[in-house]
């Protein structure tokens, strides 16, 4: 199996405060080392209002977690009220870009067409991006779980080339197990995962592409289920919710994906 790089993603979504983003930053820094960072990829995904105070703080630290940011403009900076361009988001030091999640998707109506058009652009800035698909539990439960997956990739990865998906990580995030407490099964996660790869093997790129891409679970991943699903020969890391929000937690999920590194 080609080695890949474990990849964790902490995406602390509409939460927390100042003091609250000043604390868990300074505990992140304390509990993630360079030789962890050295071995596993690690990003948070703070709130627009936080994100250049906490890439201030992990930049005087000489930390080397990366700063994403959970949405983004897909056009240029001008007259677009409340939104956020990502010349914007380079310039306070975010380095990745999220998109696809399945809160943007199902509960703010952000469709297929949209997520691709935030996804090239990203791509063309120099970002990092990190392309969130999964199912529902109605899709689920009829059997579709693989051509979910496979639609929303082929629609949010339309007109990436090969070479740019080294930039891009496939975070599958199983949206009955998001916030629910609910997880999927480190076999059936796994299932899920080599049918992603398999897509990208065959329906989109090819062995390169699909053997280097890493594909994060992002279904309620806690440090009591990390090791056994990173463990999985397909699952690379996981895009972390709540768990995040805790640097013990968070950091005992990075200590298990470094185990597989």
């Amino acid at each position: 199996m080609p080695s890949r790089k474990p990849s964790i993603g902490g995406n602390w979504k509409m939460n927390l405060d100042t003091a609250g983003v000043k604390e868990l930053t300074a505990d992140l820094v304390n509990a993630v080392d360079a030789a962890t960072t050295e071995a596993v990829d690690v990003t948070v995904f703070p709130p627009f209002p936080y994100l250049a105070p906490v890439a201030g703080a992990l930049c005087d630290a000489g930390s080397q977690i990366r700063v994403g940011a959970q949405d983004a403009w897909a056009g240029p900076n001008g007259a677009f009220t409340g939104e956020v361009s990502l010349a914007m988001l380079k310039d306070v030091g975010v380095n990745t870009l999220l998109v696809g999640h399945s809160e943007r998707r199902h509960v703010v109506g952000e469709g297929d067409t949209l997520v691709n058009a935030k996804l090239l652009a990203a791509l063309d800035a120099g970002f990092e991006v990190v392309l969130a698909i999964g199912e529902t539990l109605e899709q689920r439960e009829a059997g579709q779980t693989d051509a979910i997956n496979w639609g929303q990739m082929g629609y949010g990865l339309a007109g990436v080339s090969a070479q740019q998906m080294a930039k891009v990580t496939i975070a599958y995030e199983p949206v009955w197990a998001i916030g629910t407490g609910k997880t999927a099964t480190p076999e059936d996660a796994q299932k899920a995962h080599a049918a992603i790869r398999a897509f990208l093997r065959t329906g989109l790129f090819n062995d390169a592409v699909a053997d280097a891409v890493r594909i994060q679970y992002g279904g309620s991943m806690k440090p009591g289920n990390a090791k056994d699903l990173v463990g999985q020969p397909d699952i690379d890391g996981g895009l972390i919710g709540g768990a995040a929000l805790k640097a013990d937690d968070f950091a005992a999920i990075i200590a298990a994906a470094r185990a597989t590194a």
